[in-house]
């Protein structure tokens, strides 16, 4: 049962705990499928039922308030890992889901975190689109409410989301953020064209003209999106979503060697260890920022900052020393497609490509460079 009260009990938290491990087990047992380009509906469904979405609602709003976490993110970060392990695009689309439901509880009204909670306690997929696509996304006033105009480009789940947040560009070129409902398929539109990996998310684009909206379909102040800390804090569930895919490589070279009867080999023991640094090394960095951005009032904004930006580049980094790794301990049988760890480096390999890579180093560093580290437990 959901909590309605102040905040999620012991109880409510060990019980969510022990479904999602039981999900988590039954999925990981299942065969791989190599269907790389069928969105994973099944799994959403199983995590719908065992609460997850509903799991990060509001509490007042009947939820346990997941996405807005005082825990230090712990049990977010364990649904965002055990989803990425089963699924990375399935993580990615979760993400989003996440990042919305967290947009409306920071800058939505009252009557907006309530409309929001209706909608996906109905099973609607949110979605957090806001890289236009060609023309741009532009609102303009149109007698009493606005009509918007303009594509959103990489839209991931762009067949399953129902409903999106979006960005658009005002008269006064400013910047300010939409829910908008995504159900009509008129609308879609190809996406940039066929990606290496993440094919499951099933990336578009989405073609806003014409669409009229109202005030109230209007989310914040202009520039909300952009904030800080919010806007670079969030990172820390994408890299979430990362590590649970370093998990499943792990496991995936530790299990194929074991198969091959190679894991007594030295130089692949090296290998298993060096991988298994690497894993925990990602998991410590994405504990820190989960915690930096979920449960560390005192630190200030560019500290959370630049303590998420330099661990999304860590988590990176172990990520792609992974894959290499994996590479040579497997050599061209990593290589063919149909396999599930060929689909995974590929699918990893894709996902890491998060927007500005130099410029979150340099900010965490420019940071650090005239500040301590923040002592340990923060």
């Amino acid at each position: 049962m959901l909590n309605s009260g102040h905040g999620m009990t012991e109880g409510e938290r060990s019980a969510f705990r022990a479904r999602l491990k039981h999900l988590f087990a039954d999925w990981k047992a299942r065969p791989f499928t190599p269907e790389e380009n069928l969105f994973p509906s099944e799994l959403l469904k199983s995590l719908r039922q065992i609460g997850a979405l509903d799991a990060l609602l509001l509490v007042e709003e009947g939820g346990l308030g997941l996405a807005s976490p005082r825990d230090g993110g712990r049990l977010l970060s364990l649904l965002l890992r055990r989803t990425g392990y089963l699924s990375l695009s399935l993580g990615r689309c979760l993400e989003g889901h996440v990042n919305v439901v967290r947009l409306v509880a920071l800058y939505g009204t009252p009557e907006q975190r309530h409309s929001l909670t209706t909608t996906l306690k109905n099973g609607v997929l949110a979605g957090i689109w806001v890289t236009d696509g060609e023309p741009p996304v532009r609102l303009r006033k149109d007698g009493e409410t606005y009509r918007l105009s303009g594509i959103k480009g990489f839209a991931s789940g762009v067949s399953e989301v129902g409903l999106a947040l979006i960005t658009a560009t005002t008269e006064q070129e400013e910047s300010v953020m939409l829910l908008v409902p995504t159900t009509d398929p008129a609308r879609r539109r190809p996406g940039p064209g066929k990606l290496t990996g993440m094919q499951a998310s099933g990336t578009g684009a989405y073609d806003f003209s014409g669409l009229k909206v109202s005030a109230q379909d209007i989310l914040g102040s202009a520039g909300d999106y952009l904030r800080q800390p919010e806007f670079s804090a969030g990172a820390w569930r994408g890299s979430a979503v990362a590590l649970g895919a370093v998990d499943r490589l792990v496991d995936l070279l530790r299990e194929e060697l074991l198969a091959r009867k190679r894991a007594d080999n030295p130089h692949q023991l090296c290998r298993i260890g060096e991988a298994m640094i690497l894993q925990k090394t990602a998991s410590l960095w994405v504990e820190q920022a989960a915690q930096a951005a979920c449960d560390c009032p005192d630190m200030s904004p560019e500290e959370v900052t630049a303590t998420v930006n330099l661990a999304r580049l860590a988590v990176e980094r172990a990520a792609l020393e992974l894959i290499t790794l994996v590479q040579r301990g497997l050599g061209l049988s990593a290589f063919v497609k149909g396999r599930a760890v060929e689909q995974v480096m590929r699918d990893l390999a894709t996902y890491l490509r998060q927007p500005a890579p130099d410029e979150a180093l340099t900010e965490g560093a420019g940071w650090f460079v005239r500040h301590d580290w923040p002592e340990d437990g923060l």
